[in-house]
């Protein structure tokens, strides 16, 4: 009998609906090596999908032709590629990249923020914001959908698969997508702009001059749906290349247009207060002025694509040329869009309501969707500067790894994506609960916004932040599947969770009074975001352990002896090690959270409120959170997880303990 090696693969991959499930390493390799060869041979036996692997020497009959596009059985970690392929290029640091990102995405957000000020100042949170907010809210969701991993996630892996395999580099692979896809951007976006009026009234409750000037908004508004998904296309080119920069930079070029746009807005047209008032001018200025920074957004991709080397040549030989793994994942992909969409609409249709139910009962602050939006607003900022950020650094290596079915490197890559965002994602975290009113106020009480408006915001933004540490989790853990080219599971998770949130909200708005409706909305959310993260957690680990079956037919199969010390297979992702590093992160920051709360009201009104007094009162705030956090992370086992931000804080800090014991030089 043939010894066999740590980490073979079986003879022969699984059927095709096993997709992404591979067999473990040798249990007995590393803890119990033989010190010579077995000599006891073993009969043939029928193959048993729970067995471990088979023989090294097996080969699979010539008959038997497994599918070109699953991936290959898992190798023990260490395991090189099958010789005569050659190794994928060493990627350049994700470190850096994850940094270029954050960067460009940070300032992109900061001009966000100033341009959602100047919308504020320019149309209020009352009617005329909540028509403009609803009008440009659904280029901006398909946007948010296709950026934040579905078409980016499903298209990376079939882009670095395609450089990988194919003998020209992946050149025509990538043409014929992206010439597929384009097509189906126009047909989307032109069927949106012709069905303007039946969108607004699936996304609102307005009647009379307020849906007549939600549509003239939509008919501006809707074709940036186009310009969004072409600039998603191209910059996964970019992506699945390692480059990342210019993705995260180009929109500061859309917000400064936009800023622009409402600059100009307010120095000509005054003091427009009612959505009767506005005139076709006014709309044409603010609507078309939005798509153009779209439009200028994705031509700032052109030069990076130039420097790569890439050049798109349009081809519409689509047949036998590999495209239907990638059609069947953008399916599944679309469909997620279409239930997020139809989510979103429940909760716009909600959020709407309430703020028409609020202006009726007399409530003079902004109790509607313009309130609910600027607080998601807020709320998504940490997620997209540090975890879109990180993810989307990794996500081609983990591409690589499911290719070369090491699974376990899967897990490992999030599990670090995790812990390495703990203590920025847990400090935002109790930053927003504490200093929301702060922060509310120097974002958005500016021109005619009030500071009934602002508390609103404020109040909805602590419910959001409660559930920010597993929405960003969720994120990073649904790119494995995507990572795998499994866009069918993603899919159903989505379900789940828009499902509990548009469910949820419906009970808020039976349940709850005009003045509470939009805050119990903002629960729903967080409720449903904590659901979605344990399902979504659970599921993944199941993928990533899972053991294929064995070929059913094959001509010689041996048995192998099983030690009932075997330690089981792991995933990688360090569940619990993750989840303690957040707790523990949360009970150091808690004291400093309460001392930040009163800190910061007592300083803001010691000098009278105001800008002045919220900026100081959320400076003094913060050194209280973060003293908090780097005093007690210790104790509480954090320390590995405060020690980089402190060094990024440029903060003297003891260095973490390594494995063994021993501490860094």
């Amino acid at each position: 009998m043939t010894t066999h090696t740590a980490g073979e693969p079986y003879g022969s991959p699984g059927p095709p609906e096993s997709y992404g499930s591979f067999g473990p390493p040798d249990p007995f390799a590393g803890s119990q090596p033989y010190g010579d060869q077995p000599t006891m041979a073993l009969r043939p036996i029928p193959a048993q999908g729970s067995f471990g692997p088979a023989d090294p020497s097996y080969a699979p009959p010539a008959e038997y032709a497994p599918p070109t596009e699953q991936l290959p059985a898992q190798r023990g970690p260490g395991q090189e590629p099958p010789a005569g392929k050659p190794a994928a290029p060493a990627p350049t640091s994700d470190g850096r990249n994850g940094l270029i990102m954050a960067m460009g995405t940070l300032a992109s957000r900061a001009l966000g923020f100033v341009r959602s000020a100047m919308i504020v100042a320019a149309l209020t949170t009352g009617p005329l914001g909540d028509s403009f907010n609803v009008a440009n809210s659904l280029p901006n969701i398909v946007y948010t959908m296709l950026l934040g991993g579905v078409l980016a996630s499903v298209f990376v892996p079939e882009l670095v698969h395609a450089a990988q395999t194919h003998k020209d580099g992946g050149v025509a692979y990538t043409d014929r997508l992206l010439t597929i896809c384009t097509i189906a951007l126009v047909v989307l976006t032109v069927g949106a702009w012709l069905s303007a009026p039946q969108i607004v009234d699936l996304y609102s409750h307005y009647s009379g001059a307020q849906r007549d000037l939600t549509i003239a908004f939509a008919r501006c508004c809707l074709p940036q749906i186009f310009f969004y998904g072409l600039f998603t296309l191209l910059g996964q080119v970019l992506t699945s290349r390692d480059k990342f920069g210019a993705m995260m930079w180009t929109p500061i070029l859309n917000n400064a247009v936009a800023i622009a746009v409402f600059g100009l807005y307010i120095a000509t047209a005054g003091a427009v207060r009612d959505v009767g008032h506005m005139t076709h001018g006014q709309v044409l200025l603010l609507g078309w002025g939005s798509t153009l920074g779209i439009v200028v957004q994705t031509l700032g991709l052109l030069p990076s694509l130039r420097a790569v080397g890439f050049r798109w040549h349009p081809r519409f030989d689509w047949r036998g040329s590999g495209l239907t793994k990638p059609l069947r994942a953008a399916t599944w992909a679309l469909l997620l869009v279409v239930v997020t969409q139809l989510a979103y609409a429940v909760i716009t249709q909600l959020s709407t309501g309430a703020g028409t139910l609020a202006h009726s009962a007399g409530l003079k602050a902004g109790l509607g969707n313009s309130a609910y939006s600027n607080a998601y607003l807020l709320f998504v900022v940490p997620q997209g500067v540090i975890t879109i950020s990180l993810v989307t650094a990794v996500l081609p290596r983990m591409s690589r790894a499911a290719t070369k079915g090491k699974l376990q490197d899967i897990g490992a890559d999030l599990a670090q994506v995790l812990k390495s965002s703990a203590s920025m994602i847990m400090t935002a975290t109790i930053l927003f609960v504490a200093l929301a009113p702060q922060i509310c106020a120097i974002a958005f009480e500016h021109g005619a916004a009030t500071p009934g408006d602002t508390w609103v915001i404020a109040q909805l933004l602590i419910v959001f932040a409660i559930g920010l540490p597993a929405f960003c989790a969720q994120y990073a853990l649904a790119r494995g599947f995507y990572a795998m080219g499994d866009a069918r599971t993603p899919f159903w998770l989505t379900v789940v969770s828009s499902g509990t949130n548009a469910g949820l909200s419906c009970v808020a708005y039976w349940a709850l009074p005009p003045r509470w409706i939009v805050i119990g909305m903002a629960g729903a959310q967080t409720v449903a975001c904590v659901v979605n993260v344990v399902i979504t957690g659970r599921a993944l680990s199941r993928r990533l352990t899972a053991v294929p079956q064995a070929p059913a037919a094959a001509p010689d199969q041996t048995m192998m002896l099983r030690s009932p010390f075997a330690a089981p297979q792991r995933s990688g992702l360090d569940g619990r090690r993750v989840f303690g590093l957040h707790l523990g992160l949360l009970l150091a920051s808690l004291p400093g959270a309460f001392a930040a709360h009163w800190l910061a009201a007592a300083v803001g009104g010691a000098l009278g409120g105001g800008l002045i007094g919220n900026f100081f009162g959320l400076g003094v705030g913060s050194v209280a959170v973060l003293a908090s956090l780097f005093l007690l992370a210790r104790f509480f086992g954090a320390g590995s997880a405060v020690a980089p931000l402190a060094r990024k804080l440029r903060i003297p800090y003891p260095e973490p303990a390594v494995a063994g014991g021993k501490h860094r030089r």
